[in-house]
């Protein structure tokens, strides 16, 4: 293993992840945004994301007993208004999202309405608004103290820019989240990003905010949309250093990945300070994913998942909001990586080898039959059974090895913008 940080008792290690009576456990309050109305964000029947992820990441953590814990608020996510999308969007574009929405027969390509990855459909604006007013409504949680994490599985959108959809993406709730955390009066938010496509709406938002520090760990623009996302996208004339961008090789696996994390993470977040930390979860990085080739394990994922919490409770007194984002394998992957991010964010890891609950492979079988290829059944535990074992950067650098070639090269972009070292931790 690692040499990964002490963890604060809200955290299970991944020594512990196959031992149930090891796990330490602390109560968050939690705030979690759900509700069946999220569900009208469907972009139609034949399209990736679809909507019966959520439903099935919901029915999940209903069934493992996440949503009844005792300080875990489920909150029924509304609509933001156009004030508040206009925290981070051009009021043209909301106007003209709100008029596709209205009437989709008469698109906008031009701002991303109405393409091959954001098709257009009626009530476009109404869920989209509905996702962003979940992650909106956390970050007021965080804010007032009502809630010390938030999760808004549902949000993630993190292609939308200030004025254009893009990659299923239309308003961007984590950047609106992180506006509100910085008018509520935060001074510095970490944004982590460990989708497989590269955060570049959120980047290009705060691209010139030495406020904001965005971390995106990403399969290489090369050989993935939205080509973008290398080492030397490091920020505006006014906040060099608050973009940080590594650019995975394709077929990283999860050695490679969580070795490229822990060697980026953790130390800019030490020397960021930051006040809170969004993330966002997106789960296409898994070996299943259709769309992708990080080759990532559920198991690893809920890794980074773990020292994301760790940071929060260390640097910035537990404030901690987590949206989801991408996850196209909508059956075998993002229900298990949302319900470990939930889970988590509880303060109750789930073992990687708890069974998924029968009633809960009932209904996956029942209600989204069409999900499963023939023979195939939901998954029956929670982990991949993946040796998550990974080098710390702290035994050297490889220059013959392709992830440590990428690592190097965002280490020696930003970290002496930060006062690191970018050879040695």
């Amino acid at each position: 293993m690692s040499d990964a940080a002490p963890m604060p008792p809200s955290a299970e290690s991944s020594a512990d992840s196959r031992a149930p009576q090891n796990i330490r456990r602390i109560e968050y309050a939690t705030q979690v945004a759900w509700g069946d109305s999220l569900l009208a964000y469907d972009f139609g029947p034949t399209h990736p994301m679809h909507p019966g992820r959520l439903a099935m990441t919901a029915r999940l953590c209903e069934e493992l007993g996440l949503f009844a814990l005792p300080r875990v608020v489920v909150v029924e996510p509304r609509e933001a208004d156009d004030d508040e999308l206009a925290g981070v969007h051009t009021r043209d574009y909301i106007a003209e999202v709100r008029r596709v929405s209205e009437d989709p027969a008469f698109p906008a390509p031009e701002r991303g309405l109405g393409t091959e990855d954001d098709p257009a459909f009626a009530g476009m604006h109404e869920a989209s608004a509905r996702i962003a007013g979940g992650s909106l409504d956390a970050a007021d949680a965080i804010l007032a103290g009502r809630a010390q994490h938030a999760v808004n599985f549902a949000g993630g959108m993190h292609h939308a820019a200030a004025d254009r959809a893009s990659g299923f993406c239309i308003y961007n709730d984590a950047a609106l989240a992180i506006r509100r955390l910085l008018d509520g009066g935060l001074s510095r938010v970490v944004y982590i990003d460990t989708d497989a496509h590269h955060g570049d709406g959120t980047q290009s938002i705060f691209w010139n905010d030495p406020r904001v520090l965005t971390i995106s760990l990403h399969e290489s623009g090369l050989t993935l949309f939205p080509g973008t996302g290398f080492a030397h996208e490091i920020g505006g004339p006014d906040a060099l250093g608050s973009a940080v961008n590594v650019a995975l090789p394709a077929r990283t696996g999860d050695a490679g990945w969580l070795r490229a994390f822990h060697a980026i993470v953790p130390p800019l977040v030490e020397a960021f300070e930051p006040e809170a930390i969004v993330s966002q979860h997106g789960c296409d990085s898994h070996a299943l994913d259709p769309l992708t080739n990080l080759r990532t394990s559920v198991d690893a994922q809920r890794e980074a998942a773990l020292t994301i919490s760790r940071l929060a409770a260390r640097h910035c007194d537990d404030r901690w909001l987590a949206t989801g984002g991408g996850g196209y394998d909508v059956v075998r992957v993002v229900p298990r990586a949302w319900t470990h991010l939930v889970g988590i964010a509880a303060g109750h890891p789930v073992p990687l080898r708890t069974k998924t609950p029968g009633a809960w492979r009932d209904y996956v079988a029942d209600a989204y039959p069409e999900r499963l290829a023939p023979g195939e059944t939901p998954p029956e535990t929670m982990g991949d059974d993946a040796d998550i074992w990974w080098r710390s950067w702290e035994v050297g650098f490889n220059p013959n090895d392709a992830v440590d070639r990428a690592v190097m090269a965002t280490r020696k972009e930003v970290f002496p913008l930060h006062g690191l070292d970018p050879w040695f931790d």
